[in-house]
């Protein structure tokens, strides 16, 4: 059931427009959880709430963290030494803006934002990413 994902380089994401305020730190990601199908395959209805109670969800990824943090080499030597922060480095995340996630549940944090529902989760708990093709 995987569905495709948002074109972010021709167009704008509209929860991103809501969400310029949210700054998602580390190696976290923000992500707006698919509302799926009321109805099943052979006709029968589920319930209210069945979705959630699921051990893997599926959503589009609206913004991500920064990264791992690793150590600037330049301080090893002097521990005592304190920069500004401005040389902070990061190992980067794997998924992208406008990727579909399959994640972990158990891994996720719930969060309702402007009356809209979303999960914020480490990138351990991400199973699967997929992702358009960038056009060359």
């Amino acid at each position: 059931m995987m569905m495709p994902a948002f074109n972010v380089l021709n167009m704008k994401l509209p929860e991103e427009e809501k969400l310029h305020k949210l700054i998602v730190v580390g190696d976290r990601i923000l992500i707006k959880p698919l509302t799926l199908s009321k109805k099943t395959k052979g006709g029968l209805f589920l319930p209210p709430g069945y979705s959630e109670k699921e051990e893997i969800q599926t959503g589009y990824v609206l913004r991500t963290g920064p990264g791992y943090p690793i150590p600037v080499p330049e301080n090893e030597d002097e521990p005592w030494k304190r920069g500004d922060g401005d040389n902070i480095r990061y190992i980067p995340l794997q998924a992208k803006v406008g990727d579909l996630a399959i994640f972990l549940q158990k891994g996720a944090i719930e969060i309702v934002y402007n009356d809209e529902k979303y999960f914020i989760v480490p990138q351990n708990s991400i199973l699967l990413l997929e992702r358009e093709d960038e056009p060359d």
